[in-house]
């Protein structure tokens, strides 16, 4: 199957027996993958293949026998422009200390955008930018700025590791691939209250479910501690969906934008974060957007599909007069529209 534009679409191809299909696997391994691959672990490695394509590779085993997802990374890194992101997202990498988050589920674009900003990083500034992944996906040349691109599993027997030692490696800024246990959390919180500019990802959907999730994950006994370094040292969170474009041949990136504000850190300390969406919407001028403002824009552009611009509205009845596949919008029941009658 081929992921096209966010569809999956069959290959024409012949059916592939499980020991044939194996073996096209087992070529592009290494050895200690053959032997990680063979004790029954999932494995996740970069590929380049012989034409120079590269290739973020998830190799399982299921019912049928192995499976493998290959993820195309362009060789070219694209920029900030043309992502069509925000213009907040570039003066986001102004800043010089701090955390900043990019969230979303999988498959939303989130490697995409960071190698965007640490591009416009190496570009613009004269930093020591330390990248911790899994795997390296966008290889980035040493421009103004020296990236040093370290793998999970290859070069740090883990993400939190890989912190720990970038802070004794002179880091300007630190890319923490994702933060994905409470370890990795406090690592990546302790570097950017030492002075260090932190980029990092969670699976998370929104500005509040990214707040929550970083609170609960840490122990109970430090969740004031954690309130403030989130009051104090998170600087933004942005969230994105790829939403089809109106010719069906492309995604565009919309995206939630919280910047932090006095405001919005006085909810987190008082435990009222499920106020800071009144002020993403109140925040404009400082770059804040909701979810779906930013479908809402995108659609009145004509950029975005109605149909896929509805399916990821959070308030669904702002975008029902635009969708135009009547089968995606909620049935009325006709017994209670009656009686109302």
């Amino acid at each position: 199957m081929l992921r096209m534009f966010g569809d999956l679409l069959p290959i024409k191809f012949r059916e592939l027996r499980d020991s044939e299909l194996e073996t096209y696997i087992q070529e592009i391994m290494t050895q200690n993958q053959r032997e990680y691959f063979a004790k029954g672990n999932d494995l996740d490695f970069s590929y380049i293949s012989s034409d120079g394509g590269r290739f973020r590779v998830n190799v399982f085993r299921k019912d049928t026998g192995v499976g493998a997802t290959f993820r195309a990374i362009p060789t070219e890194i694209p920029s900030i422009d043309k992502l069509g992101l925000p213009p907040i997202v570039k003066k986001l990498c102004d800043y010089h200390q701090g955390m900043i988050l990019v969230t979303g589920s999988t498959g939303t674009g989130k490697s995409t955008t960071l190698a965007a900003m640490i591009d416009l990083l190496n570009q613009t500034r004269r930093l020591n930018i330390i990248s911790l992944e899994d795997p390296i996906e966008f290889v980035h040349r040493s421009k103004s700025s020296q990236i040093i691109q370290r793998e999970y599993g290859t070069h740090v027997p883990s993400f939190a590791e890989g912190v720990r030692a970038a802070m004794r490696e002179d880091p300007d800024v630190i890319l923490v691939g994702e933060l994905r246990d409470a370890e990795t959390i406090s690592m990546a919180m302790t570097a950017a209250e030492t002075g260090h500019l932190v980029l990092g990802t969670l699976h998370t959907t929104g500005a509040v479910k990214t707040i929550d999730r970083i609170i609960d994950a840490l122990p109970v006994q430090e969740r004031e501690q954690t309130k403030s370094f989130l009051a104090q040292s998170l600087l933004a969170v942005v969230t994105q969906v790829l939403v089809k474009t109106v010719d069906g041949r492309g995604r565009k990136a919309i995206c939630e934008v919280m910047v932090m504000t006095k405001a919005i850190a006085k909810l987190i300390q008082s435990d009222q974060t499920h106020q800071v969406p009144s002020q993403l919407q109140t925040g404009r001028d400082l770059g804040m957007q909701m979810m779906d403002q930013s479908l809402l824009a995108a659609l009145q552009a004509k950029e975005i599909d109605p149909d896929d611009a509805y399916a990821y509205a959070t308030d669904k009845r702002l975008f029902q007069k635009f969708a135009t596949d009547a089968s995606v919008l909620p049935k009325m029941d006709l017994t209670q529209s009656q009686t109302g009658l």
